[in-house]
């Protein structure tokens, strides 16, 4: 059966060249810069928008991440196999990290899915290769570089395609990276050390300490600290934590009973609006603060959902809410989700979904990263990314369409070249669109 499958994805190469993926040119009638943009930001928050477009301006390499619409409008003009997985469809670098499992595990995984959809596997990962391609440009190394480090990463999926595939069903599903594991493998002493400082700095990241600060209010209630503008109450707090409430029921149902049974366990606190991310920026996001009995502070984050950004050029998904459909593609393509992951919907017909703010996690510095670190990094985001596509029974085709050569590598590598280029383009477009008040700042 994997050998037919291989021999299809083989097949594939027939009808669309590996090296066609090297090719990027504008798609006919492509809306300018800020036409784009201003479509992604309808129905957005009106007063984070500044925030957002403040922080999109720090760099290409950031507007990029604020820019996933874009990116997958000219996808969809590009080569594509036609072969079908659960995409993260948000899938940048920023976007992998570590975080902890319910056993208490530190992995290394995707933990962003706002995106995730049925999508073209080839659009996953010419959105990471492009990232790594204006990460290495951010950090000053030569283009060479650059070049060396989405080989790696492209290289690295292709491998572990064939790895996975050959592995028993039920191990492969239940794989993960684990960090200490990942730390104990390092081949040189110097990494060993610089992965543990990663470590050691997540200890650090606790619910009461950096992520959020808690007090206690006048009637001696605990309460989330406002650190405005990123965190803020709103104004009619008896009313919000009694539609709060409500919202909190319906969510329950979409939990697992132990997991609703542990929740029941807390009381519900405080609620307070945030402000997440760099393409999240603009979407109603809120954390709830819960306390037990104990005075154990947890906390949830609820964020809303909107339709991917690939649906318009890919496959419909089979969620109607799209809290459901972030939920469910994150339960299918990541190694360990969060217990308290699910989804409802507001009173004013909005989707959101729910998880826990993890207090334990790591989130790497691309700033401080040289080539081998970069390289480093993205062969792990390959191997993982590579994981994710062959959840979906797809990884022997989209191995024997790859390919044991340097065909496909190459032809990504010149991609990402290609659409760095075209990112740094339009990313002076809309910071010339900022400054001529265009776009709102």
């Amino acid at each position: 059966m994997l050998q037919e499958k291989y021999k299809s994805g083989v097949k594939i190469r027939e009808r669309v060249s590996r090296k066609d993926h090297a090719n990027w040119q504008i798609p006919p009638g492509r809306p300018s810069v800020e036409e784009m943009i201003s479509q992604s930001i309808a129905d957005l928050v009106p007063e984070l928008i500044p925030i957002r477009h403040s922080r999109m301006s720090a760099s290409p390499f950031v507007f990029y991440r604020g820019t996933a619409s874009i990116m997958a409008r000219d996808l969809s003009y590009t080569p594509s196999s036609g072969v079908i997985v659960q995409a993260c469809g948000d899938c940048h670098l920023m976007n992998f990290g570590g975080f902890v499992t319910p056993e208490g595990n530190i992995v290394l995984d995707i933990n962003d899915f706002d995106e995730t959809t049925p999508g073209a596997w080839e659009w996953d990962l010419k959105r990471l290769a492009t990232s790594f391609a204006l990460a290495a440009r951010e950090n000053e190394l030569y283009q060479n570089d650059a070049d060396d480090i989405v080989f790696e990463l492209v290289s690295a999926y292709r491998d572990k395609l064939l790895e996975y595939t050959s592995m028993n069903l039920l191990e492969f599903w239940h794989f993960e990276f684990n960090f200490e594991n990942i730390i104990r493998d390092s081949v040189s002493d110097k990494t060993k050390e610089r992965l543990k400082k990663f470590l050691a700095h997540s200890d650090k990241i606790v619910n009461d300490g950096v992520l959020f600060k808690t007090g206690k209010n006048s009637a001696g209630d605990h309460s989330i600290k406002d650190q405005p503008p990123l965190i803020t109450h709103p104004t009619d707090m008896d009313e919000s934590l009694k539609l709060m409430g409500n919202f909190l029921d319906q969510y329950k149902k979409t939990l697992l009973p132990d997991s609703r049974i542990l929740l029941d366990q807390y009381k519900l606190e405080d609620v307070a609006y945030k402000v997440v991310g760099v393409g999240s920026v603009g979407t109603r996001c809120y954390v709830v603060l819960f306390i037990n009995e104990n005075a154990e502070p947890l906390f949830i984050q609820v964020k809303e959902a909107r339709p991917s950004v690939l649906v318009p050029y890919t496959a419909k998904n089979i969620y109607e809410h799209q809290g459901e459909r972030v939920v469910q593609g994150q339960r299918l393509i990541q190694s360990a989700s969060d217990i308290f992951l699910g989804w409802a919907t507001d009173a004013t017909g909005r989707h959101f979904y729910l998880r826990q703010l993890k207090d334990r996690k790591i989130t790497v510095n691309i700033k401080s990263m040289e080539k081998k670190m970069l390289s480093i990094y993205a062969k792990y985001c390959g191997w993982i990314l590579a994981k994710a596509h062959c959840k979906t029974g797809q990884g022997s085709l989209i191995y024997g369409y790859i390919g044991k050569n340097e065909i496909f590598p190459k032809a990504i590598m010149r991609f990402s070249k290609a659409y760095a280029d075209q990112t740094e383009k339009d990313y002076n477009k809309f910071m010339n669109a900022i400054r001529s008040g265009k776009l709102q700042s």
